[in-house]
């Protein structure tokens, strides 16, 4: 089973030392374990990373070499950090930047599965400039913001192909390292070629926002609007679009009329804000840029930490995201046409409905959300435990009631 509990740590270091080094412990099993499951060993040499880190993005070189001898300077340790042609892997999230008469804020929704984020929050000064933002492959970032006030956000552009080039997550560091302007960031963003489809908005603080899509191997297309969410604007069709309500949640973007101050509470809500975690697609947490103000505000089911480049404070949240989850049994049953009376509680409605939801309760999602990330798709009953019997599987009615309240039975 998915767990559903996610830890969130902000944490400031100016320079890699031990605060990284103690993340790297904890975080790398995991990821050397995805590296190798996903080919990671098969990428491109050593040598050829570190080339092609120098050719296209020579700033980070001597982070990169620092964090690769905390890391322990392994050949593999090494190659995973520079990104370089990295194995796939993607997310969901919605995006938008709004500006209007000096105020900017850019807002966005991180949709995956809890097990799937690292939890940090990390304000770094690693090229002599103050950035703070959301880690991603333990030195790159999802989202962010540097000292003159440029802010960035990124989600998946809803393909699986891939070309020659770097993990976004590194992407976004660099250009937050090295540029001030969204027009600086653009240049960049040209210049140094991603390895899958991705969405970026970005705004600076004189108020220029803008959308960006990245394409496998190299390439930026500029968007008509600085929002976003998973699929692109050319012909590409996006992958799972019913599963990620990813069409749903760009016309949403498209007829909203927010200001900058009111933007943040459209992605607290639906269809922006996703409650399907243990499906893996839930929001993990909603950032709030504001460029003027250098600041940021995480919003994490429900509860605001503010944070800001001059003011940041060292802490921790821990999250349950199983609180949150609705409970739509009684609407399930009732679609079903199973009768449900009003005093029984949910959980216990009937014995058809409470046999066939604890079936789907058994389904082990974190394979459902691997599948979907490789681009498979099987019935939702080849994810039961082996010692379900048949008769266990999620009923025909069940699987139809599920998939009406947004429960993806098959992917």
């Amino acid at each position: 089973m998915t767990d559903l509990t996610l830890t969130f740590d902000a944490v400031s270091e100016a320079i890699p030392g031990p605060k990284w080094a103690a993340r790297w412990r904890r975080c790398w099993p995991d990821y050397q374990a995805w590296f190798i499951a996903k080919g990671g060993d098969d990428g491109p040499s050593l040598a050829a990373c570190k080339a092609a880190l120098r050719r296209y993005m020579p700033e980070l070189l001597p982070t990169y070499g620092r964090l690769t001898a905390l890391a322990g300077g392994s050949d593999r340790a090494a190659r995973f950090l520079s990104t370089w042609c990295p194995p796939t892997y993607l997310g969901g999230c919605s995006l938008a930047a709004v500006a209007q008469g000096g105020d900017v804020r850019l807002v966005r929704n991180y949709d995956l599965s809890p097990e799937l984020n690292e939890g940090l929050l990390l304000r770094s000064e690693w090229t002599g400039r103050a950035v703070m933002g959301m880690s991603e492959f333990l030195w790159g970032l999802s989202d962010g913001i540097n000292q003159a006030g440029l802010a960035v956000a990124i989600a998946y552009g809803g393909r699986s192909e891939t070309g020659e080039g770097f993990g976004i997550t590194t992407i976004i560091r660099y250009v937050l390292e090295t540029c001030d302007t969204v027009d600086e960031a653009l240049e960049a963003l040209r210049r140094v070629p991603s390895h899958m489809a991705y969405n970026l908005v970005l705004a600076d603080a004189s108020g220029r926002i803008e959308g960006v899509e990245m394409l496998p191997g190299g390439g930026a297309r500029i968007s008509a609007r600085a929002i976003a969410t998973n699929h692109q604007s050319g012909p590409e069709q996006a992958s799972n679009p019913g599963f990620t309500h990813t069409y749903e949640r760009r016309a949403h973007l498209d007829r909203m009329r927010a200001t900058p101050r009111t933007l943040n509470a459209q992605f607290l809500k639906k269809p922006l804000l996703q409650d399907r975690y243990a499906q893996g697609f839930g929001t993990l947490f909603t950032a709030e840029y504001d460029p003027v103000a250098r600041s940021l505000g995480l919003t994490i089911c429900g509860a605001r930490w503010d944070q800001s480049l001059e003011a940041f404070a060292e802490g921790r949240r821990d999250v349950d995201y199983a609180e949150t989850i609705p409970v739509r049994l009684p609407a399930m049953a009732a679609r079903a046409g199973v009768s449900v009376q009003p005093e029984v509680q949910p959980w216990a409605a009937s014995a058809a409905v409470d046999a066939g939801w604890m079936a789907w309760a058994a389904v082990d999602w974190a394979a459902v959300g691997q599948d979907y990330a490789a681009g498979r798709g099987r019935p939702i009953h080849s994810y039961l435990p082996k010692h379900h019997a048949p008769e266990a599987r999620v009923p025909g009615h069940i699987a139809a009631a599920c998939a009406a309240n947004g429960c993806a039975m098959r992917l």
